[in-house]
Parts: C-alpha cells; sequence; structure tokens
C-alpha cells in the first residue's frame, strides 16, 4: 500500500510539474534560472558568513585582533 501512495503522489507532483511547464510556457527557463540562482547566491553567502564567524571565534580565543 505504501508504495501504490508513492506512486500515486509522484503522479500528482508529475501533472503539477507539467501544468507548470505549460502555463509558463518559453519563460520557463528564466524562471528555473532565477530559482536556481537565488538559491545559490543564498547558499554562498550562508557559507561566507559561517566561515567568518569561525575565523573571527578563532582570532577571539587567541587574542589576537
Amino acid at each position: 500500500m505504501s508504495i501504490f501512495l508513492r506512486f500515486i503522489g509522484l503522479g500528482l507532483v508529475l501533472i503539477v510539474a507539467l501544468l507548470i511547464a505549460v502555463f509558463v510556457g518559453d519563460q520557463g527557463p528564466w524562471y528555473f534560472a532565477w530559482l536556481i540562482g537565488t538559491v545559490m547566491i543564498i547558499l554562498i553567502s550562508v557559507a561566507g558568513a559561517v566561515l567568518f564567524d569561525a575565523q573571527s571565534d578563532l582570532r577571539d580565543s587567541t587574542g589576537e585582533f
């Protein structure tokens, strides 16, 4: 039963994706690039903030400023 429900769920996702592709039409690649680009900018910014915080913690623990 679980496999059947998973199959139905994936089928619904496929139908929704196809409907979105039909409605978006020729501008689909632009929306895809915008979505991927936005996610990448956020992930790179977060990674930079984490690295900066780790470096500042290291400097604080050694007494260097």
